[in-house]
């Protein structure tokens, strides 16, 4: 993962029928020395923009939130054999942070379609072709990425993870504050500070395609977090068809059953990874009551409004736990968003 918890520039290397499962080639990954990292990405970034041509471009993204689980449902995804991601890194960044480097740049960070068809094929029996993907949590909340992908991949659908916005923006002031994009020591000041760190930034990013925002990307701690206002334009440029949203505390407490829903909104076959972690967890210490309460009052219009837009109930809002409103949630979710 990158610095921001949201999908970095990758690079792919070509793995056929007998390679290491995802799993495994994450563990190797971590475990190698940063020089080798550093080499390997750019050989293999090289490598992929010399055989772009014959490489897929995905079907499907991971569009966001940040710190709502996306790395999770990532990797879940990732290790499905017919979905074949960047290797190195969960996401590109390209339609946030990259778009300048064109579509040959982004093209050859995806595997080759022959390879993929190998190992789609070979557990398959041919009866699935593969599916490309990437992740971003800053695809969701970034003003130009979702109007560029599109233009570029105008058939893709969409997968949105949302979590309840109090813990999110809490959960990305901690990560920030560890990866040294937030310098700020009270969660109280960074939130007054918000309005301020953002001012004039959306429209900046709007008017110069190659600024890059660190406080519209790493400081937005409640405006992320108005999920309501980010999805209405996600509905109108792509359909609620191709869009499908879950809920984090789903994820969470029904691993097994939305990822099934997943799989059947991608049309993949059915399959379950050995198992479903969480990642990225930061703990530290709890948030102030008073500023909960202050968060929980502020994100209730905007939840309220998100609830009528997906048509049922919030997990994080919800009275019941489980049972008959997990369930409607469930079975709504591909109808619905």
């Amino acid at each position: 993962m990158n610095d921001g918890g949201e999908g970095a520039g990758g690079a792919t290397a070509e793995a056929g029928t007998n390679a290491a499962p995802a799993p495994a080639r994450q563990s190797m990954r971590s475990s190698a020395p940063p020089w080798v990292k550093r080499s390997g990405r750019k050989v293999s970034r090289t490598f992929g923009r010399l055989t772009s041509g014959g490489r897929m471009m995905p079907s499907f993204l991971v569009a966001g939130g940040q710190r709502c689980g996306t790395t999770a449902l990532h990797r879940a995804l990732s290790a499905h054999p017919v979905v074949a991601a960047p290797v190195l890194h969960k996401g590109v960044n390209y339609f946030d942070l990259h778009y300048e480097r064109g579509p040959g740049w982004y093209r050859g960070h995806f595997p080759l379609l022959s390879t993929a068809r190998r190992r789609a094929g070979h557990w398959s029996a041919g009866t699935h072709e593969p599916q490309a993907m990437e992740s971003s949590g800053y695809y969701l909340y970034h003003p130009l990425a979702l109007p560029r992908i599109a233009a570029d991949l105008p058939m893709v659908r969409l997968l949105v993870i949302l979590r309840d916005p109090v813990e999110r923006a809490y959960s990305a002031y901690k990560h920030g504050v560890a990866r040294g994009f937030e310098t700020e020591g009270s969660f109280e000041r960074a939130l007054e500070l918000e309005p301020q760190r953002l001012a004039g930034e959306e429209e900046r990013l709007r008017d110069d395609p190659s600024y890059v925002s660190h406080s519209h990307r790493h400081h937005a701690y409640v405006t992320r977090g108005r999920y309501v206002e980010q999805l209405l334009p996600v509905f109108e440029q792509f359909g609620r068809e191709r869009v499908h949203v879950v809920q984090s505390e789903d994820f969470l407490t029904r691993p097994e059953s939305v990822y099934s829903g997943i799989l059947a909104f991608l049309g993949l076959p059915e399959w379950l990874p050995p198992s479903f972690d969480r990642h990225n967890a930061r703990p530290g210490w709890p948030m102030p009551e008073s500023v909960r309460d202050r968060l929980d009052d502020h994100f209730r219009p905007y939840d309220e409004r998100l609830a009528e837009l997906l048509g049922h109930p919030l997990a994080w809002r919800s009275a019941q736990v489980g049972g008959e409103a997990a369930t409607d949630r469930s079975s709504t979710s591909s109808a619905s968003s």
